[in-house]
């Protein structure tokens, strides 16, 4: 249920995105999420991709700091409280998120959140425990 996510370190200058996802392309490697947090002088981007060992180690040999990190996507019903459901079974679990970014699964009429919680093992055994479906990183690769 674990999912590689791979975190890249970008100065906050025209072109730096630009080249990570040429790299990736080059490679063949795709973003299957994503998500840009920024400050005036760097950003972080956040990628879920079909091919994170390969895509850390192009990025690592083309000079750009990055790292690997394990999160976890839960299907979450599209609708007004979806995210609430989730986000309250983690809160009375005492689970801090310390980030999460969302896309939607329009076939299926669903959201996929993915969260970045700080003991993942006991973020999985508690959103099972409680029915919500975490989606295996296959199943993410290949929406």
């Amino acid at each position: 249920m674990k999912i590689s996510q791979v975190s890249i370190f970008l100065e906050n200058k025209s072109g730096r995105l630009s080249e990570v996802t040429r790299l990736l392309a080059e490679q063949k490697i795709n973003i299957r999420a994503l998500t840009l947090a920024d400050t005036s002088d760097f950003g972080i981007l956040r990628l879920i991709v079909n091919n994170p060992q390969k895509a850390l180690s192009v990025l690592r040999g083309n000079g750009f700091t990055v790292a690997q990190t394990e999160v976890i996507a839960a299907e979450v019903k599209d609708k007004p409280g979806g995210l609430a459901e989730i986000v309250d079974i983690l809160s009375k679990a005492k689970l801090n998120i310390e980030y999460m970014y969302a896309f939607v699964e329009k076939q299926k009429e669903k959201a996929i959140i993915v969260f970045k919680i700080e003991n993942v093992d006991k973020a999985i055994e508690v959103l099972t425990k409680n029915k919500v479906r975490l989606l295996p990183a296959k199943d993410v690769i290949n929406l």
